[in-house]
């Protein structure tokens, strides 16, 4: 039946998106049709497609999409490189340098953070520092961007409920 829709040898445009999302390729796409119908765009749309253009177009329409794909493609990169980053730094840090970041993340003051690991306040203060100072911040909101870019998942602050 996808051979009715799609007319292209051995792979349609759907199963080739399909394909490169498996393979974990984010290619901006744009579908450019003389057969296809709502669904398919719906479909195509839906798994991330840039536009879905159905012949005749006109070559401004062209112009547009390809313009489009180009900054998502853009900001996709920059979004990327960002995140490797932010993973990096991290990964600068001891194991319980990240311990105290990810508590410290939670919202829990020092006092607070060495009576979960167990540590003087003191000591939560120097491995915080190293934590600000590895990362390259000055505030916990600047932690809580890191982490983010970084898409480190938050930790639930111990004692609550998940």
């Amino acid at each position: 039946m996808r051979g009715r829709y799609v007319r292209m040898p051995e792979l349609n445009g759907i199963d080739f998106q399909k394909a490169l999302i498996e393979g974990g390729r984010e290619e901006q796409l744009v579908f450019i049709t003389g057969h296809g119908d709502i669904p398919m765009c719906a479909q195509a749309m839906k798994a991330g497609a840039v536009d879905f253009l159905p012949k005749p177009f006109k070559p401004k329409q062209l112009l547009e999409s390809v313009e489009r794909a180009l900054t998502r493609s853009a900001e996709q990169r920059l979004r990327a490189s960002a995140k490797t980053h932010a993973r990096d730094l991290i990964e600068r840090l001891t194991p319980r340098e990240h311990e105290v970041m990810q508590l410290v993340a939670t919202g829990m003051l020092n006092k607070q953070v060495g009576g979960e690991l167990g540590m003087a306040e003191k000591t939560v203060k120097a491995h915080r520092a190293h934590v600000m100072q590895k990362l390259g911040i000055t505030s916990v909101a600047e932690l809580m961007v890191v982490l983010q870019k970084a898409e480190v998942p938050p930790v639930a602050k111990p004692g609550t409920k998940v």
